[in-house]
């Protein structure tokens, strides 16, 4: 079988889960990591030793030994300057998470993907990514009626990394939780009109550098928007002997409804839920099922930047197409 070749760019938990996801998939190899840190000083997990680490900087020169390269930092800072940069090099996936950026994280991304003939697929994940597939598919069968999605319980990455860059921050981690009785109201089916305050609520724990201002980090992270400020959210400053205790594990999950009408006598829900040991790996295994559809697509000579709704759902199996018609359909 030959193998799709992939490239991990940061050594987080998104790429410690990319890493774990490609050794699941017969059709895939690890070819290196590559990371802004010297790679002399990146400490790989034991099953990930004797894979390569190379500097972020020097990843040009491996432009022939990398089918697809797969993006793993962060929605905040690291993705809006990276995601291009790679575009220009590689076949890319990322996981960029910032609902409201992405149209403009969009045109960036196509741009330097068009102008270098690139295929670049975009805010895959689990949301973004299949909550996004099951909103707009629920929403083609039910097209009178309103969408839902509520996300947690659980540790949200891209929160968590959002905080930890802001300054006195030493670590922390952000748990979203939904509210039960919005959940209720949901399934109830009476259409609830629900604002994004009375549907979830942010629970925050820091462990501030010594001699940081908390009263400034709260403020910062309440205030924080895209992430914090149309939210209900409380911070809690704790020592990283509690952390390392008490939030050592990345649970999440979530769920999307659409709930609405097939006639004026009969209502349809649809539901749709996640729940999650880990939500770096499940993330990351997302990724690497796309990673094997856009190798695909970039072989039939597609390029460009794109999005999960524009990926053929039977690309992303192991399965042929005749295999998927007679076992799965």
């Amino acid at each position: 079988m030959e193998k799709i070749r992939l490239g991990i760019v940061g050594y987080g938990n998104i790429g410690r889960g990319v890493a774990q996801a490609i050794r699941m998939n017969p059709d895939m190899e690890l070819v290196a990591f590559f990371s802004r840190r010297d790679p002399a000083l990146v400490e790989l997990d034991p099953v990930d030793a004797g894979t390569p680490v190379y500097a972020a900087k020097d990843a040009a020169n491996y432009q022939d030994q990398i089918d697809v390269m797969l993006l793993c930092g962060g929605s905040a800072t690291d993705l809006p300057q990276q995601g291009p940069e790679y575009a220009k090099l590689f076949h890319t996936v990322d996981s960029f998470d910032t609902h409201a950026r992405i149209p403009e994280y969009f045109a960036a991304m196509d741009q330097a993907a068009r102008e270098s003939g690139h295929l670049n697929l975009i805010s895959c994940g689990w949301d973004p990514g299949l909550f996004s597939m099951i909103r707009l598919l629920a929403g083609a069968c039910l097209p009178q009626g309103n969408d839902y999605t509520f996300w947690g319980d659980g540790v949200s990455q891209g929160h968590s990394d959002a905080i930890r860059r802001v300054p006195g921050v030493a670590y922390a981690i952000q748990y979203t939780r939904p509210y039960p009785e919005a959940l209720d109201a949901v399934r109830s089916g009476t259409n609830p009109q629900l604002t994004t305050r009375q549907k979830h609520f942010r629970e925050c724990f820091v462990v501030a550098e010594e001699g940081a201002d908390r009263e400034e980090i709260t403020r910062t992270i309440v205030e924080m928007p895209n992430y914090f400020s149309d939210y209900n959210t409380t911070v809690h400053f704790i020592t990283m002997e509690e952390m390392e205790r008490d939030h050592g594990k990345m649970p999440h999950g979530g769920f999307v409804f659409r709930s609405g009408r097939t006639s004026d006598d009969n209502n349809a829900i649809v539901e749709f839920s996640l729940k999650l040991d880990s939500n770096p790996q499940f993330t990351a295994s997302v990724l690497a099922a796309f990673a094997r559809a856009v190798h695909r697509m970039a072989q039939a000579g597609c390029a460009g930047a794109m999005t999960v709704y524009d990926v053929p759902l039977g690309m992303l199996s192991t399965l042929s197409f005749e295999e998927q018609r007679k076992y799965l359909l």
